[in-house]
């Protein structure tokens, strides 16, 4: 499902290039509507993955007798880590593409979602609860406008583009509703449930590989895509 939700992001992000850098298509569409909203779809699906991997990952560290300082400490470096790269991200694009900088985006989001779900990482039912609350929160923050990126983090945007926004209202909601289905489907009080193999299913691994490497797929496929174009004549130097 994972690698499903990452082919799909590249798949999304390739067209969106071949808007922005060489106008084969109207930029507009993927930034509204339908091409925005499935977007979010799958940008919400692998949100919501990455809160059932963590219930998946806690049971595994549980087990190791960690101490409760120590298991936070794993998390906390985790966050730590994945929100670095989302500064990278932010400091590239204020490099090349000012305009349209991205201030909080997913790496953001979910590094700082790691981070902030620790509470929560034993809960079902409650879960569901604050997700869904979270998620009403962040409806109600988009009816809010402002001219300053101080409070675009919590889910008050700003009033200019960016390539990439996920704030975590709604979307710690979505981390949530993942930590309950992760804890609903493997683990409970009978023993803990384990996902089964990869299917030996033509082309199944490969999108599994996907899955398993979301990082550095998310950070290397934008520039090997924009260099592609290049090469290709597609893409304008001069537009980069």
């Amino acid at each position: 499902m994972r690698g499903i939700a990452v082919f799909g992001m590249v798949l999304y992000h390739f067209s969106y290039d071949l808007a922005y850098f060489a106008g084969l298509f109207d930029v507009g569409f993927f930034r509204s509507g339908f091409a925005l909203n499935i977007a979010r779809l799958g940008g919400g699906l692998f949100i919501l993955l990455a809160g059932l991997s963590l219930t998946l990952s806690y049971r595994r560290a549980t087990e190791t007798r960690l101490s409760r300082w120590e298991l936070f400490r794993k998390y906390l470096v985790r966050g730590v880590w994945i929100f670095s790269f989302g500064l990278v991200v932010t400091f590239l694009t204020w490099i090349f593409v000012p305009q349209d900088m991205i201030v909080f985006g997913i790496l953001h989001l979910i590094g700082a979602s790691i981070i902030l779900a620790y509470p929560f990482l034993t809960l079902k039912s409650p879960n569901v609860v604050l997700g869904f609350g979270c998620i009403i929160v962040g409806l109600y923050l988009r009816g809010f406008d402002i001219d300053h990126s101080y409070l675009a983090w919590l889910g008050v945007k700003p009033d200019f583009f960016m390539l990439d926004y996920w704030p975590i209202f709604p979307w710690f909601g979505a981390m949530l509703l993942g930590i309950f289905a992760g804890n609903t489907f493997y683990g409970g009080e009978r023993g803990r449930i384990t996902p089964g193999p990869v299917p030996k299913l033509r082309g199944i691994r490969s999108i599994a590989f996907l899955g398993r490497h979301s990082l550095p797929v998310y950070l290397l496929h934008q520039p090997i895509l924009i260099a592609a174009l290049v090469l290709l004549g597609v893409a304008n130097v001069e537009t980069l």
